[in-house]
């Protein structure tokens, strides 16, 4: 009898999260147009959107003044439902921004700081708090936070190689859960870059791509299948290890340039990172085999550089990926922190629900 029960049970839940996606995947939308693009019956539908209205998931809303309805009822995901917190926690500053479910940022701040880690993390803590207030939303509706660092994170939430000192010391991820008051989930920049990059930037809808970043550091993202490759220490992509043992600096970071190009031509300075940079692709490219590499970063992320270090990869592979520059900018490893923690609040404002 236990088993009977559950089947429905379960059913009901797929049935709840084919229409709650449907919903979050265009909206405003009818009950109809749920039934034909969810394969579900009408009443079944209902009985759904119900379940999905009781619990505040989704709500009634009206359709685009040049939209004919007929008289249908319109629905769409409740956006203050929860919130999720992103973080941009780099070697320049702070980045933060917050997030409604519906994935509408609502608030976003920038603290130029090059204090110590722990002084960030104690700004960090004001900062949740200021942005709260202006995305007008309860401290009870935010669900986590994904913070992004210069530094190499294992699966299990270890920091190491920070470009930030002190970064590295004691627990992070449970010095900034005390300080944000919600589960934190911790991610290398680049990575959270090549998610941004992946949702809504040039690599949108790309299964295999790298993301380069040069700016203040120098490090790469790999995606493989759709899927972020981390490696077996979270160190895919550390890109300043490549190199080694080399006489020559490879090193295309900003400081690094601007100390070889001291007193040479505008020219010169392109030619030369973007050299370096060529350098650093290559191995990616001809190891994985890869369609596209989108560069990015204060150094990296120029146009101007798309043809100097193409032309470089036309004569040094046989088969040269397609190059573009990140369409993010400053914001792509916000966007992805944001990005990473919608998907897993997604999920657990769903689990939770279905367990209540």
């Amino acid at each position: 009898m236990a088993e009977a029960k559950a089947v429905p049970a379960l059913l009901r839940t797929i049935n709840e999260r084919a229409v709650l996606d449907a919903i979050r995947a265009e909206s405003p939308v009818s009950r109809a147009e749920l039934a034909r693009r969810t394969g579900i019956s009408k009443p079944t539908v209902s009985l759904a959107l119900r379940a999905l209205l009781e619990d505040g998931l989704v709500r009634e809303t009206s359709l685009e003044p040049d939209r004919p309805h007929f008289g249908a009822v319109y629905y769409e995901a409740e956006p203050d439902a929860a919130f999720v917190l992103g973080v941009d926690l780099g070697a320049g500053g702070v980045r933060a921004a917050i997030c409604d479910l519906a994935g509408a940022t609502r608030a976003s701040a920038e603290l130029p700081s090059a204090a110590s880690a722990a002084r960030r993390l104690d700004a960090l803590a004001g900062l949740r708090e200021s942005l709260l207030a202006e995305a007008a939303a309860s401290p009870g509706r935010l669900d986590r936070a994904v913070v992004g660092i210069p530094a190499v994170v294992s699966a299990e939430g270890r920091v190491s190689d920070s470009d930030i000192p002190g970064l590295e010391h004691g627990d992070l991820r449970a010095q900034l859960e005390e300080r944000l008051g919600v589960p934190v989930t911790l991610e290398n920049d680049v990575n959270l870059a090549a998610l941004g990059a992946a949702r809504s930037g040039v690599a949108a809808g790309v299964d295999d791509f790298a993301f380069v970043l040069v700016g203040e550091g120098l490090g790469a993202a790999v995606v493989l299948g759709g899927t972020l490759h981390r490696g077996a220490n979270g160190a895919a992509g550390e890109l300043d290890a490549v190199r080694s043992g080399q006489a020559e600096d490879f090193d295309p970071s900003a400081a690094a340039i601007a100390a070889w190009a001291a007193g040479r031509s505008a020219d010169d300075v392109l030619q030369e990172t973007a050299r370096r940079i060529a350098l650093h692709v290559v191995p990616l490219a001809a190891t994985l085999d890869l369609p596209l590499v989108v560069l990015g970063g204060s150094v990296g992320g120029r146009d101007a550089l798309l043809e100097p270090v193409g032309r470089h990869l036309e004569e040094w592979l046989a088969f040269p990926p397609r190059l573009a520059v990140s369409s993010l900018g400053d914001a792509a490893v916000l966007t992805g922190a944001l990005a990473a923690g919608l998907d897993a609040t997604l999920e657990h404002v769903f689990e939770r629900r279905v367990r209540a």
